[in-house]
């Protein structure tokens, strides 16, 4: 496991005294920067979950009267029984609206001549969990906090995960090696607002939440929702894979680790690594022996697990594989992964995926009720449960190639399609929502191919690959299909993705940018630094750029060792401003930038004061280097992107709106993705709360005029409470 010892973002999580911690380096994860945390054991989850379980029988009566009568209530005052939203993270307009014209597409072309298709502005900057944020609670980024994947800690200046934090508990009790916390530690979603699932279940109606970002750890409301985007591993980590290998390689493995091995008379012998015991007094990683056993023949191989033996054909995956670790004797923590034997001779080259929490036996939190992700299990099968699933690092790195990585996408779209028409089945009134993220994964490492002078496909061929995008979308379009089967004349479906697409050819390194032109300065007049801002002098910086998209001013009273004064934020801004917009890439002569955002113009709202100061809006084919995002100063600005992450959505939001398709017409002109939640709270006639920033997109429909509905429902309401 890559080790950053100055640097380590830890979180933890621990209940009724006993818990483990993950300690992961901020450059394991989606973009670089990953987030560990304690995992609970599932001894004590499953006894919690118990108790509530008993609780909520008791209270059972009661409920289901109130349910009941507030359910028939809004079915008077609904227009519409079902609203179903599928989204396709990155679905890029552009791309549907050419192959819907080339006869592709079909569902999609009758769905967009039955009701709407049309771009759907994204949020600034148009990263997912901040688009997908506004989404859900239909406000702009100043009213629900999340501006990035990540967010900067003002006293360090080192980075965060921006959507959850989990406390540990300041108590603990050593016993002989063992020390044990005792105390109940906070866990917390950090995004702001309500979702509207959540308002539209205090008004009575029942929810099916699958997968939609920023939904970790899981919050109460009346409906069920399985967790997404930001869900660790049980590493702790947004995803670590492991890599076993008897060929001498000392490389560094960005997002996971390298394991040597030595093959003896056709034996392996290693361990597989999983979480930091934390409840030792010197904590250490867990392990769990194996072997493999190679067959003479070279084409598979007996992996010997303590409890179980899993047999591997060369170059195909294992089903899911359940490995347990054991803190304490009487602790079991339970986790899932699959196996990959990349090659046998020459070499041995085995891949693993990030361990997964288990879902039948979650280390912690992932669904809403807990008990829904064992359900979904039990009824499905294993499923991946890590909020960013596929291994894009695996790719980037070479340890799996292209026809292993999508193979892996679409394992994971297929478990997410069984939970999605289950729960549609299940889905009798109120909202149907499920977001398949297998479009932004696979147009991230494959959109070299749909770009002919992409740096990364220089010189090699580029036919095997042309037509994966394209795939995919049809692909989406059948499932498109399956839905529209269903409907019935008192459903909406909406078809929608947070953002677009563009390649991603060229890389900015703001940070040297800002070390050569004066506003960040180095220690003993050094040309460069280390990762996550070594060796900076904050002394004499005045701006930094962390996260993707955003650069902070080092403010005096806010950062700890800010020298700007709060007169002069304003007059650097302007400056800033005026120097980067429509900066030329001095190798190319295109504009690097398009334009750089004030985000006291753009923002509105009570966390403005968290958010980056400016907001870049990278210009089409740029985005933020990969040293840049890990806080490097190198001494170049601009350089190629040669990775396989080929394709981004870290541009000028102007330049990549997503995609709404609509079953009706849609009224609003100039849709925007704040738009989703007032329209899904209009369409069961429940008001829609006056600090949302979007509108609905439909005009008041067949039932009764929306301020009359809203009258309605509260009257129905206060009957209901009456009633109970």
């Amino acid at each position: 496991m890559t080790k950053q010892n100055d640097i380590k973002h830890i979180v933890y999580l621990g209940l009724l005294g006993a818990f483990c911690l993950t300690p992961l380096s901020v450059s394991e994860a989606y973009i670089g920067p990953g987030a560990g945390f304690a995992f609970v054991s599932t001894f004590f989850v499953f006894l919690a979950t118990f108790l509530i379980a008993m609780l909520t029988l008791l209270f059972w009566p009661i409920r289901f009267i109130y349910r009941l009568i507030t359910g028939k209530l809004r079915a008077k005052v609904s227009e519409i029984d079902r609203l179903i939203i599928v989204g396709f993270d990155g679905m890029e307009p552009s791309l549907a609206r050419k192959w819907i014209a080339e006869g592709k597409l079909p569902n999609l072309a009758s769905l967009a001549d039955k009701g709407t298709f049309t771009p759907l502005r994204t949020t600034f900057p148009a990263i997912s969990p901040v688009a997908w944020s506004t989404f859900s609670t239909g406000v702009n980024p100043g009213k629900h906090n999340i501006y990035d994947f990540l967010s900067r800690n003002p006293l360090t200046y080192l980075p965060d995960l921006s959507s959850a934090r989990i406390g540990v508990s300041t108590r603990s009790i050593k016993l002989g090696k063992y020390q044990i916390p005792i105390g109940k530690p906070d866990i917390r979603l950090l995004r702001k607002s309500k979702p509207f699932w959540k308002i539209l279940g205090e008004r009575g109606l029942f929810s099916h939440i699958l997968r939609v970002p920023i939904t970790f750890p899981p919050e109460k409301f009346n409906g069920v929702s399985l967790s997404a985007m930001c869900v660790p591993d049980l590493l702790g980590s947004q995803g670590t894979f492991t890599f076993y290998s008897s060929e001498p390689d000392r490389k560094h493995r960005t997002g996971g680790m390298q394991v040597s091995v030595e093959v003896n008379n056709g034996r392996v012998q290693t361990h597989l690594i999983g979480p930091t015991n934390s409840l030792l007094v010197e904590p250490k990683p867990m392990e769990i022996p194996f072997s493999v056993e190679l067959d003479a023949a070279g084409q598979s191989a007996l992996v010997q697990l303590p409890d179980k033996k899993v047999t591997l054909k060369l170059g195909e995956y294992s089903d899911w594989i359940n490995v347990t670790f054991r803190p304490l004797l009487w602790i079991k923590v339970h986790g899932e992964c699959r196996f990959l034997l990349k090659e046998v001779r020459p070499h041995f080259k085995l891949y693993v995926t990030p361990i997964n929490i288990d879902p039948e036996r979650p280390a912690l939190p992932i669904s809403h009720p807990f008990i829904y992700a064992p359900y979904l299990s039990k009824m499905q099968g294993a499923y991946a449960t890590l909020g960013l699933a596929e291994d894009t690092w695996a790719l980037n790195e070479n340890i799996i190639d292209d026809a292993d990585f999508l193979e892996q996408c679409y394992r994971y779209h297929d478990e997410r399609e069984k939970m999605f028409f289950n729960a549609l089945e299940r889905t009798r009134q109120g909202v149907c929502a499920c977001v398949f993220d297998t479009t932004d994964r696979v147009q991230h490492m494959f959109f070299r191919y749909l770009d002919p002078d992409h740096p990364a496909l220089r010189g090699q061929d580029r036919t095997a690959y042309q037509d994966v995008v394209e795939k995919l979308y049809q692909h989406c379009d059948d499932l498109v299909g399956r839905v529209m089967a269903q409907l019935t004349e008192k459903d909406v479906l909406l078809i929608m993705s947070d953002h677009g697409f563009r390649s991603f050819a060229r890389g900015i390194n703001l940070n040297t940018w800002l070390h050569q032109n004066g506003y960040l300065s180095l220690k003993n007049g050094d040309r460069g630094s280390g990762e996550w801002f070594e060796n900076v002098d904050w002394s004499k910086t005045s701006a930094y750029n962390l996260g993707l998209g955003g650069i902070y001013l080092n403010v005096a009273g806010r950062e700890n060792h800010g020298i700007v004064t709060r007169e002069q934020v304003p007059v650097l801004k302007a400056e800033l401003i005026a120097k980067l917009n429509g900066l030329i890439d001095t190798d190319t002569g295109a504009v690097s930038i398009e334009r750089v955002y004030d985000t006291a113009v753009i923002y509105k709202g009570p966390y403005l004061h968290n958010a980056p100061d400016l907001i870049i809006g990278y210009g089409n084919g740029y985005r933020a280097s990969w040293d840049g995002v890990t806080g490097i100063v190198g001494e170049k600005v601009f350089m190629d992107n040669t990775r396989k992450w080929s394709g981004d959505h870290c541009v000028d939001p102007e330049m990549v709106p997503g995609v709404i398709f609509s079953s009706r017409k849609i009224d609003k002109k100039d849709p925007s993705i704040a738009d989703i939640a007032p329209t899904a709270l209009s369409l069961f006639h429940v008001p829609i709360p006056a600090y949302m920033d979007g509108q609905p997109l439909f005009n008041s429909g067949t039932g009764m005029p929306s301020n009359q509905a809203s009258e309605q429902a509260e009257k129905s309401e206060r009957a209901c409470i009456e009633v109970t």
